[in-house]
């Protein structure tokens, strides 16, 4: 077992404050990151999102406050803080006038991995992220999506426990994302914690159980990507068309339904509580002999809630 195994949260972060010259970039903020969860930190650009990770990670040292990675102080303690830790920063840092190969042998040495381990491990996760048949090559000539599969594979070489990812897919081809996407959900299904910084709404919908959205150097809302999606807009809206379409005004009064109102061929029909009316609806199709053609709820996306946030709306989980 591992020294600090016994710490229920992978992050702790209380009060953490960076400010450069007079502009506050990070203002006094506190979260915490459970053990084996994807955790997002989503928000503009300037938002504190690339500051507060590079805090975590130990670049650069707060201000104010601390934080803790599996109990470990990352100012008073910072070689064993970073010890637990993977980091895969936005602009890739591998070194271009070396192989793949060689860069990932760097790594072995830099975290004192076993040589004949290290070649095992760099040869599956190259393997993995598609890399394998260039491995002697310079990394100057990879495309900026091979580069970045590169810098997954060095910041993995030695079995993290906590991986930090800055915009892990930004600008990146549709190969390239899938690779990396698929490897964080099995490193993540495989017990590794994960803490990434995205604009992609749709990234942190896919990949995180809790997103933090950042909004000039604070934390305006925190929650998983679902409970926030519905607390920003708490009336769903459902989708309906029967046959035949020439349907009577009584949907309306169907309990739970909040509002109906006819588009074109079909029902747009609001509710608070999904479940129940999808129910209703069924039961009044097979009362009044109606065949359901198209069924469909329309709920609020993370870009929605996100924009809410950010321009400074109120968030109530």
């Amino acid at each position: 077992m591992k020294e600090a195994d016994h710490h229920q949260d992978a992050i702790i972060a209380t009060n953490l404050r960076k400010t450069f010259a007079d502009i506050v970039a990070v203002d006094s903020i506190s979260f915490s990151v459970k053990r084996g969860e994807i955790f997002g930190l989503l928000g503009p650009n300037g938002a504190g999102k690339t500051t507060t990770a590079r805090m975590l990670t130990g670049v650069i040292s707060p201000d104010g406050g601390n934080a803790a990675i599996f109990g470990y102080d990352i100012v008073h303690t910072p070689i064993r803080a970073k010890q637990r830790c993977g980091v895969v920063p936005e602009t890739a840092n591998a070194y271009s006038d070396l192989s793949a190969w060689q860069n990932l042998m760097l790594m072995g040495e830099l975290y004192g991995v076993p040589k004949h381990y290290a070649e095992e491990r760099a040869k599956t996760l190259l393997g993995a992220l598609g890399l394998l048949e260039r491995k002697d090559q310079k990394v100057q000539g990879f495309s900026k999506g091979m580069k970045q599969r590169l810098i997954l594979a060095m910041a993995l070489l030695h079995e993290p426990d906590l991986l930090f990812l800055d915009e892990p897919t930004s600008g990146l081809d549709v190969q390239s994302t899938q690779l990396i996407t698929g490897m964080l959900r099995e490193l993540n299904d495989g017990g590794t914690t994960i803490f990434l910084t995205t604009h992609n709404m749709e990234e942190a919908n896919r990949l995180c159980n809790r997103v933090a959205i950042m909004r000039k150097g604070e934390i305006a809302a925190i929650d998983s990507p679902e409970r926030l999606k519905m607390a920003i807009e708490r009336l769903h809206t459902i989708e309906v068309s029967f046959d035949p379409a020439g349907t009577d005004d009584k949907l309306a009064s169907l309990p739970g339904i909040k509002s109906a109102r006819r588009e074109g061929d079909k029902w747009m029909i609001t509710t608070e509580d999904v479940d129940s009316t999808i129910h209703a609806i069924c039961a009044f199709g097979v009362e009044h002999q109606l065949k359901i053609e198209v069924l469909r709820t329309l709920a609020p996306t993370l870009d929605e809630a996100f924009l809410r946030v950010t321009e400074g709306g109120s968030y109530e989980p």
